[in-house]
């Protein structure tokens, strides 16, 4: 069995999660409502505040399918109720951002200043202090979305492997090469 797929999902106080007959998933907490739509194969059963994910067989599709809905599910549980953050910060000479509203203007060393309008679900926040590297905070009930908007931000300017300049998420170690050795005799 999966050793993932078998855990139990407990559901906090405040949150709704109802199955369909159509095998699709609602679930409502204070941060909004996520939908997700589970293959027939997989059965979703509610009781006593847990969710509990079975699978109907043992073949390897119904296997691999078993643990990614109870990963799902738990995430949207989680989502609704807390929230997640992601933070990401711009090393480089000259790098900015700026939030307004929902645009996410970007000054990555390029000729002209990058425009990015973000989902209404993800919910972003910039901070410039002296001495440190701009950061860019997103937030957002949607895992799978803010994930999304998050790697669409950081390909703009991928940290590059011989100064470390670009846009990398917050605690991610960049392995450096070495440059060019000095021309010897």
């Amino acid at each position: 069995m999966s050793r993932i797929g078998k855990l139990p999902i407990a559901i906090p106080g405040g949150v709704q999660v109802s199955v369909s007959d159509t095998n699709l998933v609602t679930v409502k907490g204070k941060l909004g409502e996520l939908t997700q739509q589970i293959d027939p194969k997989i059965t979703i059963r509610i009781e006593d505040n847990t969710v509990f994910v079975k699978r109907s067989t043992d073949e390897k599709d119904d296997r691999s399918k078993h643990g990614l809905y109870r990963s799902l599910l738990s995430n949207m549980i989680k989502g609704v109720s807390d929230g997640f953050t992601i933070i990401q910060e711009m090393v480089g000479v000259g790098y900015k951002a700026l939030a307004t509203g929902q645009v996410l203007e970007l000054s990555l060393g390029f000729s002209h200043n990058l425009m990015l309008e973000l989902p209404k679900e993800v919910a972003v926040q910039t901070t410039a202090e002296k001495g440190k590297n701009p950061t860019i905070i997103l937030k957002s009930h949607d895992k799978q979305l803010l994930g999304q908007v998050a790697s669409k931000i950081r390909s703009f300017r991928k940290p590059e492997p011989y100064k470390g300049k670009g846009i990398r998420f917050q605690g991610e170690e960049i392995k450096k090469k070495a440059g060019k050795s000095a021309a010897g005799a």
